[in-house]
């Protein structure tokens, strides 16, 4: 079997992915067996960290939020990338297909950062699948894209059917309750930033009233003023990047303020800290457990689906 546009047999698929949910989405389609390389983010499913890392990141995400925010700045004002792309390495690795993003240069290895590096690849001349996911609907247009360039255009229409029926599900069941709590979603600590994309999506499917962000558009910046004012009935924390470890980490610094004890969300016990890296912030089929995670945060006397400990906890407040 061929595969369209290039012309690729199917046993000499050499794909490497260069973002974590497209990682994913390659796994779930069935075809993990042909990744060759991945990002230096790709962790999910585990056994692709064994495959090479084809970047690296000029951060370090051990430092504080506000010197991570302003060490990013620094390097996009200058119209440099936030990562590195090892061309040689692609090179070795002799790929049929690269698989980037251009949704956001600070959230993984840019087109930019891609074609740089392909100019230095002459023998292998991959196809580059470039995908841009900015609400739901995107990243179901997403799994189709990269099902096209792989050549299996029928399997990812089941995952698609298969996905959208567990969201369907969820929907359903939390539109059957008579309340609904206002949400705020943080996406950064310091500075503020809400989430944005397909996050308020999922806030409706889950039963909740986002009270931040736009559905479709970039995460926005926010500030303390603006919680204050709202003074959400649920909080969520779970910062692009972080895991739940990591997050707790600077906590203090909203924690830390004269305002927080006086937050609803505070004295009714509802402030969560979710892992922001696994699930939230990717774009890819785990999205739909981060619809599970919401549902049975915001109710969970309705919906358990068993992610407590390991996706989200309860901050003791």
């Amino acid at each position: 079997m061929y595969l369209p546009i290039t012309g690729v047999l199917m046993e000499n698929l050499r794909i490497v992915s260069l973002i974590a949910s497209a990682t994913e989405i390659v796994a779930a389609l069935g075809m993990q067996k042909y990744l060759v390389g991945v990002s230096h983010e790709c962790d999910y499913p585990p056994s692709v960290k064994n495959l090479p890392a084809c970047s690296s990141s000029k951060i370090e995400m051990d430092e504080r939020s506000y010197t991570i925010d302003e060490k990013v700045k620094a390097i996009v004002q200058e119209s440099l990338s936030v990562y590195k792309v090892d061309a040689d390495l692609l090179e070795a690795l002799q790929p049929t297909h690269i698989i980037t993003q251009a949704q956001c240069e600070v959230c993984a290895v840019s087109m930019r950062d891609v074609e740089e590096a392909v100019c230095r690849i002459t023998s292998s001349q991959p196809q580059i699948v470039t995908l841009e996911p900015n609400c739901l609907a995107d990243m179901w247009n997403d799994i189709h894209r990269v099902g096209d360039a792989l050549g299996i255009p029928d399997e990812a229409s089941k995952l698609v059917d298969e996905l959208k029926h567990r969201m369907k599900d969820i929907t359903h069941r939390a539109q059957q309750i008579d309340y609904a709590p206002t949400i705020a979603c943080i996406e950064w600590i310091d500075p503020l930033m809400s989430t944005g994309n397909w996050m308020p999506e999922l806030i409706e499917m889950a039963g909740g009233v986002n009270l931040f962000g736009e559905a479709g558009k970039h995460s926005p910046w926010m500030t303390w003023e603006d919680l204050v004012e709202k003074n959400p009935d649920v909080i969520l924390v779970m910062p692009c990047g972080f895991d739940i470890e990591r997050a707790l980490e600077d906590m203090p610094v909203l924690t830390g303020k004269k305002e927080w004890t006086n937050l609803k969300a505070v004295h009714t016990n509802n402030v969560y800290v979710a892992d922001g890296n696994q699930y939230f912030n990717r774009p890819g089929p785990r999205l739909v457990d981060s619809l599970e995670i919401l549902a049975e945060i915001l109710y969970p006397d309705v919906f358990q689906f068993r992610y407590q400990g390991s996706g989200w906890i309860r901050l003791q407040v």
